[in-house]
């Protein structure tokens, strides 16, 4: 046989071990964080009730430690809640795995392939580092679920730097509820072959209920690098609420639903 010939049947023959190989590492690993779990706490109840926001969707999902709502349209969570207590602030170095779909999510969830080369990083709605407490809690957080296309330096940036205050309030005041998500809207550019949207901004909503009078504060991002302190993105709930559709405490008592979600008041937070 030429030689010619013979190279190009061995590239193909490579190519199609590697595809395969692909394929079957990715499905070897395709198990849920419980299959390999040593203990398993339900924490999901706790954020049940007066703290959980609106589902526009009709998808909620509770799990074991954080509770979603899925846009099929967008192939994400339109928000993710949970609580993250003081007790909750560890630096245990749990082996990363990888990214698996959500079977609790009806109509299921994005693929992570949808990210592969796609320019976006997989950027986690419940940070990895807030669910460094346990094993399971860890791994939860790489349902696809949890995951929104986020600009790198974005990510890894100033969504970072707000990720870490939110650890340093709940250090502070023993415990912090948080609500974070995409900003979903027609119109969005999309990934992947499932066109999953990219958000043109993001939000966080935290909430702290400790000594008996109720607070939060709200930040509404956009999706590019930034140099800018945090504080410059403060908003009010209310205008959370008008730039998603989402009625974020509809379970509280009008009275606090309303001056919660309209005060805006960095000095109760400790100040910049």
């Amino acid at each position: 046989m030429n030689r010619k010939y013979t190279y190009v049947l061995i590239v193909i023959f490579v190519t199609a071990i590697l595809f395969f190989a692909e394929k079957y590492v990715d499905q070897e690993n395709e198990h849920y964080p419980e299959e390999n779990a040593t203990s398993k706490t339900d924490t999901s109840s706790e954020f049940h009730g007066s703290y959980l926001p609106e589902s526009t969707t009709g998808v909620v999902v509770n799990h074991n430690y954080f509770t979603l709502s899925y846009s099929e349209t967008h192939e994400q969570a339109e928000w993710v809640a949970y609580e993250l207590k003081k007790s909750h602030l560890s630096k245990n170095d749990f082996e990363r795995p990888y990214f698996i779909q959500d079977r609790e999510v009806s109509s299921g969830s994005a693929d992570w392939r949808n990210y592969k080369n796609s320019g976006y990083d997989r950027g986690h709605l419940v940070p990895a580092g807030d669910r460094r407490f346990e094993y399971n809690a860890y791994h939860e957080t790489f349902l696809t679920s949890n995951i929104s296309p986020q600009d790198r330096e974005f990510n890894g940036g100033i969504w970072n730097r707000l990720e870490q205050k939110v650890r340093y309030w709940a250090g502070r005041y023993d415990g912090v509820y948080v609500v974070t998500g995409g900003i979903l809207k027609q119109g969005l550019g999309s990934i992947g072959d499932e066109d999953v949207s990219v958000p043109l901004e993001f939000y966080k909503i935290i909430l702290d209920i400790s000594n008996g009078k109720k607070k939060a504060i709200a930040f509404i991002i956009p999706n590019e690098k930034s140099e800018k302190s945090i504080y410059e993105y403060m908003v009010t709930i209310d205008q959370v609420e008008t730039k998603t559709g989402i009625d974020f405490f509809p379970d509280l008592p009008d009275s606090e639903e309303k001056r919660i979600e309209a005060t805006l008041n960095i000095e109760a937070w400790g100040g910049r």
